[in-house]
């Protein structure tokens, strides 16, 4: 275990601090060749790279200088890998917080027909704005490819990078751009100004985000119509005298003959109408029992005498039984919990058009890249911080027992006091104001007041949106 761990963290500690951000600036390059693209990642990523090093060779050499400190190479490793710990500490309470809250309260919410179909069309709206915008932007960039292609003809040093960025445009504007070639006119009989290849390689990054852009509107549009509709469709139905479930428009059949055989209409509605809101509704509450039990171990679990955490309590009584199957379920529910709060806030992050991961494959390249290092950064601390909850980290526990295989590898935090008895300790605590902040939705509310619509029921512009979008949907049938 101790050597499997050892590959695993040090596998993930290398992708994210390494060869991640060097796949995402090589993704997001607009070279024409892998050389290029390898060349560009490098320069991009030089500063992120340096700063490490710069932090890293000073603190060496403060080493070095102190005659107090003798620090081997066991310590060293520690301490960077405390550093690391820390740093994915503080985003992980960032994300717990959140997730405690959320998930429980989408649920609880999902179970509203009316919320749900209120925001469907608040979205509607601000997706046809993006869609309007994206669309807006992708006439812009083909434009300028479309000069640049009038300009560079065949036989011009410069035609296969043309050819290469024709490639990446929609068929309908490829098809346009090719019926207005005159591949007969050559190059050197008029004193053009050409462009550059550092500006094709700006061009070509812009043709991949917007051309991905719009394609991601397109399918986001579909989707969300498809979601309209189904949930306008619930609405009609809850009022069946006849409990029949009925399409305004008639939806694929099912390759599933069993599926189709057993989930007829009679079915769908008793599921859809009736039975769903209420499995919604307590699956909420047991989720809400959970978020309560994880808040209230986070800021208890540093004591051992006595036991306050109810994860160490729920383990330790195992293990005087020496039920070894129930701690393993125990373990892996916990963690599972714990995990679905964390990661399910990653894929909720929106940076702009910065980072955001869309369904229905049309995330690109860049934003899985980051969501990837986000994962890497948040397993290690959140595994410490379950072996914390329930005691089996010596270091925080200050217990005398083995330690986990896991703990093992992560050395001995007694070199950092501070972190080990301070930080560890007391910043997961800061998990109860944030659950406060997102259950009143303190940071929607912050978003509203800088002009960032973001969707609450009392609120004029959120009802503004959302009769903007229902007429945006019957305009559509």
């Amino acid at each position: 275990m101790p050597i499997f761990w050892r590959v695993v963290y040090w596998t993930s500690q290398f992708l994210t601090w390494i060869l991640l951000p060097f796949m995402q600036s090589y993704a997001r390059s607009g070279g024409f060749s892998i050389t290029g693209k390898i060349k560009t990642a490098l320069i991009e990523n030089a500063i992120y790279y340096g700063t490490y090093l710069l932090i890293f060779g000073a603190f060496l050499i403060y080493v070095a200088v102190n005659p107090h400190l003798h620090l081997e190479w066991n310590q060293l490793q520690t301490i960077g890998i405390a550093a690391a710990n820390t740093w994915g500490l503080f985003l992980l309470v960032l994300l717990l917080g959140y997730g405690l809250v959320e998930i429980p309260r989408s649920y609880w919410n999902g179970a509203k027909r009316g919320y749900l179909l209120m925001k469907t069309y608040f979205k509607a709206a601000k997706l046809m704005t993006e869609k309007a915008d994206a669309e807006e932007t992708l006439e812009d960039v083909m434009e300028e490819v479309r000069k640049v292609n009038e300009s560079i003809k065949y036989n011009h040093p410069l035609r296969k990078c043309v050819d290469t960025i024709l490639k990446k445009c929609p068929t309908e504007y490829q098809e346009k751009m090719g019926r207005n070639m005159d591949d007969y006119e050559d190059f050197d009989e008029k004193h053009n100004t050409y462009p550059s290849e550092k500006s094709l390689v700006k061009l070509h990054k812009q043709v991949i985000y917007s051309v991905q852009r719009h394609r991601r509107t397109q399918v986001q549009w579909q989707i969300l119509l498809e979601q309209a509709f189904y949930l306008e469709d619930v609405a009609k139905n809850e009022t069946s005298a006849t409990r029949q479930f009925v399409h305004t428009f008639q939806s694929p059949e099912p390759e599933n003959k069993f599926l189709q055989y057993f989930y007829n209409p009679t079915v769908e509605w008793y599921w859809e109408c009736l039975l769903r809101p209420w499995f919604y509704r307590i699956l909420a509450v047991v989720l809400s029992i959970f978020s309560v039990i994880v808040v209230w171990s986070e800021c208890t679990f540093f004591s051992t005498t006595p036991v306050l955490s109810l994860f160490a309590v729920f383990i330790q009584l195992a293990e005087k039984t020496y039920n070894y199957i129930y701690i393993e379920i125990a373990c892996f529910l916990s963690i599972f919990f714990l995990s679905i709060c964390v990661y399910s806030t990653v894929f909720r992050i929106r940076v702009f058009n910065y980072y955001y991961l869309a369904s229905h494959h049309q995330t690109d390249a860049y934003s899985l890249l980051f969501s990837g290092m986000l994962f890497c950064r948040l397993t290690p601390p959140l595994c410490l911080n379950f072996l914390g909850l329930t005691h089996m980290d010596s270091s925080i526990s200050h217990q005398n027992t083995q330690p986990t295989a896991y703990t093992s590898i992560m050395g001995s935090m007694k070199v950092l006091s501070f972190i080990a008895d301070g930080f560890y300790i007391y910043y997961p605590m800061l998990v109860v104001i944030l659950c406060i902040a997102t259950y009143f939705s303190l940071g929607t509310r912050c978003l509203n007041l800088l002009g960032f619509q973001q969707f609450m029921g009392d609120n004029d512009m959120t009802s503004d949106l959302v009769d903007e979008g229902k007429e945006l949907i019957r305009r559509v049938i």
